[in-house]
């Protein structure tokens, strides 16, 4: 008994010392007075709206824009018309602070002119930010380029930062930015949104966005019903909301964008895989939006891919949903995540073989952040690469979409474009390997080339 009793005295001690090793957690910031994490992300009408998104601290005065058609001095500044926010302090209970509060502002400037260079700035009245600018889409057919980037996840100040600034360095006039999902590790750490917004900084207000959800944007397992989104998804970001007719679930996580002949579609692939209710309205909804599609390409983004690139992983559920309709509209590429990995090829066969096709999808699983999976022997990639960070480029102009691949520190790693006929089916033409020439199928012999494997 008292040997017993010193036992636990001792591991109690134990216990003590071990804690009292362990820091505190440092305290939650809370948001300033001055306009913070300020973002664009696109409408379903970007020739003539752009959405505005900010924080500040609790409780702000209502939130407002001024905006003005761009010009080369400062003058646009008598010029300006002012709108008011969306404004609203929400409490939420975030990791690290049970009832953290802050306001959150939300505009959609509307009745914009295409093609056109607009400067504004945002704040409460008394707080302003600096003077940003973006630009509205053009017409379709019209030359334009965008950024695809992976998963983000884990030390995304420390690490994610470079890749994004990188893919900014080489294509600086990009349109928008397109994220596959898990932005961050933690759906309800507003430090890890924090660092997130801070790995961009003023891009976030400059180039717009659009993102898909991932698994880490769910607070619990997705084949668990009760998977919650985080809490700052909707509050932060200001999303179409042309998806899935009344279904709340999947407000401005599925939706599509039409952009100059693109068709870009959201798939919440969470719910897809785990909630029978939003994936039925999914498939659904995907369905009539493909098959009512008046533009010449059409590209998907989703987190869980069709076909993994990790060894251990699989998403029969996701493929069983989406591969009918993806081959019966002949869907031209995928773009996903979540298998910390590089891999594209042309859909694979049932047996898993790559399709020899030109007009079959391109898929493609990328990740953008340091975590990193092994990467399977696969028969359908013609290229693929473990422990790499990536950025992807992709340039669309009327009748053919160009796609580039660079590693983090700006190395072009994987190339290819798409070229459709009038009847519009595809021929693809591959990178030369070694080189940044681009080749016709056929000519040479095609390499399923290997990075860091």
């Amino acid at each position: 008994m008292r040997l017993s009793l010193i036992a636990a005295v001792s591991w109690l001690a134990l216990v003590a010392v071990a804690s009292a090793q362990i820091p505190a957690p440092e305290p939650l910031a809370a948001a300033t007075v001055q306009p913070e994490r300020i973002i664009l992300n696109l409408t379903a009408d970007p020739q003539h709206e752009m959405a505005i998104t900010w924080r500040q601290a609790a409780n702000s005065p209502t939130g407002r824009v001024q905006y003005a058609v761009s010009e080369a001095g400062p003058d646009f500044q008598t010029r300006t018309t002012e709108v008011a926010a969306k404004s609203e302090t929400l409490t939420l209970d975030v990791q690290e602070q049970a009832g953290f509060q802050a306001t959150y502002n939300s505009v959609v400037l509307k009745g914009l002119k295409p093609s056109t260079r607009y400067v504004y700035r945002v704040g409460d009245g008394t707080h302003w930010s600096e003077w940003f600018q973006f630009s509205t889409a053009g017409k379709p057919g019209e030359k334009f380029s965008f950024i695809y980037l992976g998963d983000a996840q884990n030390n995304v100040l420390e690490h994610w930062s470079r890749v994004l600034r990188e893919a900014l360095r080489e294509d600086g006039k990009a349109a928008f930015m397109l994220h596959a999902g898990d932005l961050i590790n933690r759906h309800s750490a507003d430090k890890e949104w924090g660092e997130w917004f801070a790995a961009g900084g003023f891009i976030h207000a400059q180039t717009p966005s659009i993102m898909t959800p991932g698994n880490h944007e769910y607070g619990r397992p997705v084949d668990d019903t009760g998977a919650r989104l985080s809490p700052q998804w909707r509050a932060q970001y200001t999303l179409p909301e042309n998806g899935p007719e009344g279904r709340a679930k999947l407000k401005e996580t599925a939706f599509y964008v039409d952009y100059q002949g693109v068709r870009l579609i959201s798939v919440d692939a969470p719910l897809l895989h785990g909630d029978e209710a939003e994936r039925a309205a999914q498939v659904a909804w995907l369905d009539n939006i493909l098959a009512h599609n008046p533009n010449r390409w059409t590209i998907i983004s989703l987190h869980f891919p069709l076909y993994s690139s990790e060894p251990e992983r699989d998403n029969p559920r996701v493929r069983e949903a989406l591969k009918p309709l993806i081959d019966k509209y002949k869907v031209d590429l995928l773009l996903q995540g979540h298998d910390h990995g590089y891999a594209r090829g042309a859909a694979p066969t049932p047996k898993g073989e790559a399709r020899p096709d030109d007009d079959a999808t391109i898929y493609v699983v990328s990740v953008a952040g340091p975590k990193m999976y092994a990467v399977s022997d696969l028969a359908w990639a013609d290229r693929k690469a473990s422990r790499t960070q990536l950025f992807q480029l992709l340039s669309v102009e009327g009748d053919r979409l160009t796609y580039k691949a660079y590693t983090a520190n700006g190395v072009l790693y994987d190339a290819f474009a798409l070229q459709k006929d009038k009847a519009g089916r595809k021929t693809r033409v591959e990178m030369k390997p070694g080189t940044p020439e681009l080749w016709a199928p056929g000519k040479e012999k095609k390499a399923n080339g290997d990075l860091a494997q």
